[in-house]
């Protein structure tokens, strides 16, 4: 019944192109599709255009078209993508199972090429540059050469993967951040496929649409491209045809008026809209901005807030497509056909245009003036917890004195006048490393100078570690103290997209460094743009060599200190944080914050805009309040404060005039591999199916298809489970799969040096994650997590009870019952004889990135169950595609409730091959005096598809055998 809804339309080129009409099923009384959110009618088209009567059917259509804003029917949603983005800590783990996939269908002697992309899939190497040098002209070619030196086997192992897969490219290390690259580049706004139609050959247009294996894939939504973040695990099921399957969402209307005030970045807008839309728990809705307020916004301001969706919980924050939408893709150079293309599609379709109020229905309608926005921070360890500028210097200083128990630090007033004095060992103006000398701004940047990562490229050998290059750090004698600014990053991701804070950051730099203000050396310094394109305006203005002067310089471009590539801190600042216990301080323009993801050892990590890092980093401390107190003094003894140097918006618009050129754009993204001979360097092998070398650190082959066959377990009630872990509210992806440094003493450390890794050569969990030897080990071993049976400890730790001998943990830990010990170590005790896992957790379990291996590792620990109060989205259905039950207490049910210690052993019943999503299974309790209690929980399995994927085992099982059955 879809061919009925065929309609032509004049392409860019002029040709006569097809579409399939949604005004068309509304003329034909399917639905009102005219009142239905943007988003739900973008999503409504890929059902209507991939109606097959098999894995889409005509009642999908249906369903949807019918879609009830106040009771949305609680039926799966079939979406067909029309693309796949990923970044390569998320991407080398999927292109690994794919590999292993190949693998295993040699293995049973069939055609190894059935496992192949049917979708254009794109990887971006972004996440793998790390900030071990700044401060210097030098800190981009030397950080280059560390990635280069560190990834060696995974850049081989994404080369070979280009050459296996007909629709499987790479954008190489040095270009820019995957979510930008997205949106400057690889987005086209509306794509087309050649088809046939009454015999003849025609071409057929449909929207751009994507999932990304990154939770920020969301930022494209800025442009009007429905797109949000899945995890590895469903993205290869997307890849290998099957439909990203959702429940049918609310919609959360977000109705923008007014306009931001002088002094108010776009920063300070998305970090209130993350603290408005938390608080309305839109976790698993879509939200759809709209009204003049939301017209009235720069495309760039549209994608920061849109990037920051998985900080408000919701699956999408969407912007619909109107002239801004055109200019924005004209001036990124995009081509004049195109461009055409896409104007003449959206306004066939009825999709042109913001909405206004009373034009389309909502689930829930918020409204937001943006004249009420005020600059603010969010933090010590959530995004959503915004703080007003002028109050951070009292928050602060309360966390301070509050107990740890309650969010706090548990220190003493006292402890906020204390001053460590440090001696920080480091470079001379000499060495190639140091600090820029105070030469004059004008004699920046030196003739010849390169300003792009693919110009920094050398043939001379790599060196072999960091301690070959001279310190980053300039000597000198220094105190610091609790709130100390130790991180000052300027990251790529949610704000270097956006040119009117990168410039204001710029401008507010110019104007400190002409009143003679200067950056504490204890303070590390990092601008990573999200591209390249920021180096040029930033270049072209003039402007950079005051960033450089107070240490900005550019570190690399790619995701740096946001995902924990923050890089080592000076040990003598190490060593004064340790031993004493300092509450150190980071500030950052990203969107991450949670505990121990920044550094181990920075506690407090507060969000905000790129000139407001810049200004922190002057100022030394986040106990301060800028609003009243001075940043600094300049060399006469003037005190400078805030309001002395903010850059008027006056000021950043007329710099802005330099920031979208179309001819920037088109050279900066042409012909990778030219601008990369490193990357080019790189050797790896040929052919259908991979050469796994057992001896590699990085690259295994994984267990997920062990004795593989071709027919589905069933489903049995668990018997007899341990607790491995009793977990508090906000356990985020970082704490049960950390992406950051590993630990010599942790499971994954001591695995390394056992193979030969020297303690420098660990690399990260995140580069690391194409191995499941230390990526299991790693699973809940961030030293920060809280495992409630091991009180008042932190890290990953937990009890054994069981008969035989573990490994002792690297801290003392008293325990009156069972045996302190790792997590891993109990977990593999527990495997061996046969006893399966069971983890309890409070609200928003699996908040953060969508991080695969934050399943897979719960897997292949013996996890069967998690049993919380409420789930993150991406984690829950990653927990399904592994196999792993995730289960939902009652409102008001908790392990604490239950009084949960860890001694007890558990069974989950009413479980059965013939289980409905969202039915109520029972908990049953027996604690150690042998008495027995049941406790009625929810199974979040919550549509038919993901049944038959826990009936098989997992996603990838289940698509396996589909694709070998055909």
């Amino acid at each position: 019944m879809n061919k009925e809804t065929l309609r032509t339309f004049q392409s860019g080129d002029g040709q006569t192109a097809y579409y399939y009409s949604l005004p068309a099923l509304e003329e034909k009384g399917v639905a009102k599709i005219s009142r239905l959110p943007i988003s739900i009618r973008i999503v409504l088209e890929s059902v209507l255009r991939n109606c097959d009567g098999k894995k889409v059917a005509w009642n999908d259509v249906v369903t949807l078209a019918n879609w009830n804003a106040k009771a949305p029917a609680p039926e799966e949603i079939p979406f067909v993508v029309a693309r796949i983005v990923l970044q390569d800590f998320t991407g080398v783990p999927l292109l690994v199972d794919l590999a292993a996939m190949r693998s295993s269908v040699a293995g049973l002697n069939k055609n190894p090429g059935i496992i192949e992309p049917l979708v254009p899939v794109d990887l971006v190497v972004d996440h793998s540059v790390q900030v071990d040098f700044f401060g210097s002209a030098n800190a981009l070619r030397m950080n280059l050469e560390m990635e280069f030196q560190r990834n060696r086997e995974r850049y081989q192992f994404l080369k070979w993967g280009q050459q296996a897969f007909e629709t499987f490219g790479v954008v190489p290390p040095g270009i820019g951040i995957v979510h930008q690259v997205n949106l400057e580049y690889l987005a086209k706004g509306v794509l087309s496929a050649e088809t046939e139609i009454s015999g003849v050959k025609a071409r057929v247009y449909y929207p751009d649409t994507l999932v990304g294996t990154d939770s920020h894939t969301t930022m494209i939504n800025g442009l009007g491209v429905v797109g949000w973040g899945v995890g590895g695990i469903e993205a290869e099921a997307g890849m290998l045809g099957q439909p990203v399957y959702f429940l049918t969402p609310e919609v959360v209307g977000v109705h923008l008026t007014g306009s931001l005030k002088e002094g108010v970045t776009a920063t300070d807008l998305v970090l209130r809209v993350t603290e408005l839309l938390r608080k309305q728990k839109v976790v698993g809705k879509f939200v759809e901005f709209f009204g003049e307020g939301a017209t009235a916004l720069s495309l760039t301001d549209r994608a920061t807030i849109a990037n920051m969706a998985p900080e408000y919980g919701a699956t999408m924050g969407f912007f619909g497509v109107d002239e801004e939408t055109l200019a924005y893709l004209k001036g990124t150079g995009r081509p004049d056909e195109l461009c055409k293309t896409f104007e003449t599609y959206y306004k066939a379709q009825g999709l042109w245009g913001i909405p206004r109020k009373g034009e389309v229905d909502y689930s829930v309608e918020l409204e937001l003036d943006l004249a009420t926005i005020v600059p603010g921070v969010a933090g010590p360890k959530r995004p959503q917890d915004r703080i007003n500028l002028p109050e951070l210097k009292s928050t602060f200083e309360a966390l301070i004195e509050k107990p740890v128990a309650e969010g706090g630090y548990g220190k003493s007033a006292a402890d906020l006048t204390l001053e460590v004095p440090v001696h920080i060992n480091g470079s001379t103006p000499s060495d190639s490393a140091s600090m820029p000398s105070t030469d004059a701004v004008a004699n920046h940047p030196k003739e010849g100078a390169p300003k792009y990562e693919s110009e920094m490229v050398t043939n001379r050998p790599t060196p072999a570690k960091v301690s070959d290059f001279p310190s980053p750090y300039r000597s000198a004698d220094t105190k610091i103290g609790n709130g100390s600014v130790l991180i000052a990053a300027i990251t790529s991701c949610t704000n270097t997209s956006n040119p009117s804070v990168m410039l204001g950051a710029a401008l507010l730099a110019k104007k400190a460094v002409e009143r003679g203000l200067t950056v504490n050396p204890a303070v590390k310094t990092s601008l990573g743009p999200g591209s390249r394109v920021v180096t040029d305006y930033l270049e072209k203005t003039g402007l950079q060599p005051y960033l450089d002067k107070l240490g900005f310089q550019t570190v690399g471009y790619g995701c740096t200190t946001c995902i924990g590539n923050s890089g080592p801190l000076h040990p003598a600042l190490e060593e004064a944080i340790t031993k004493n216990d300092l509450v150190a301080a980071s500030v950052l323009s990203g969107n991450r914050n949670f505990e121990a993801r920044v550094h181990q050892n920075i506690r407090a990590n507060f969000l905000m805009s790129p000139p407001l890092v810049v200004a922190f980093a002057l100022a030394g401390t986040v106990d301060i309040d800028l609003s009243t107190e001075p940043l600094g003094k300049s060399p006469d003894g003037t005190e400078v404060y805030l309001k002395d140097i903010w850059p008027s918006l006056a000021e950043i618009r007329e710099a802005m005039t330099s920031a979208l050129k179309p001819e920037v754009y088109r050279k900066l993204y042409t012909d990778f591999a030219e601008q990369n001979p490193k990357w080019n360097e790189i050797p790896s092998s040929t052919g259908e199916v991979y050469e796994w070398d057992r001896n590699s650190t990085y690259i295994q082959e994984p267990p997920f298809f062990n004795g593989f066959g071709m027919e589905a377990g069933t489903i049995t009630n668990l018997i007899g489970a341990r607790p491995m872990g009793i977990f508090g509210d906000s356990v985020t992806t970082d704490h049960i799969s950390p992406a950051g440094a590993i630990k010599k003493t942790s499971p994954a450390g001591k695995f390394l040096m056992e193979n030969d890794v020297a303690v420098e050569d660990f690399n990260s969990y995140g580069s690391r994650r194409g191995n499941d030897r230390i990526m299991t080990r790693g699973t809940f071993a961030n030293v920060r997590i809280k495992n409630l049976m091991v009180p008042g400890v932190e890290g990953g730790y937990t009890l054994y009870f069981g008969d035989k001998d573990v490994p002792a943990p690297d801290k003392e830990i008293t325990a009156s019952e069972g045996k302190p010990t790792f997590i891993y170590d109990a977990c593999m005790a527990y495997k061996e004889d046969g006893i399966p896992l069971i983890i309890f957790a409070g609200q928003e379990y699996g908040t953060g990135s969508s991080r695969d291996w934050a399943a897979k590792g719960t897997n292949l620990l013996g996890v069967k169950a998690v049993v919380a109060q409420s789930f993150e989205r991406i984690h829950r259905s990653n927990l399904c595609g592994m196999g792993v039950l995730p289960l939902q207490f009652p409102e008001g049910v908790t392990a604490q409730t239950l009084g949960l210690d860890g001694t007890e052993t558990f069974d989950v019943v009413g479980l059965s091959d013939d289980i409905i999503p969202r039915q109520d299974v029972t908990l049953r309790i027996h604690r150690k005096d042998g008495s027995t209690q049941e406790q009625t929980v929810k199974l979040r399995i919550d549509t038919p598809i993901e049944v038959d994927y826990f009936r098989h085992g997992g996603i990838l099982p289940y698509v396996l055998r589909q694709l070998l059955a055909e």
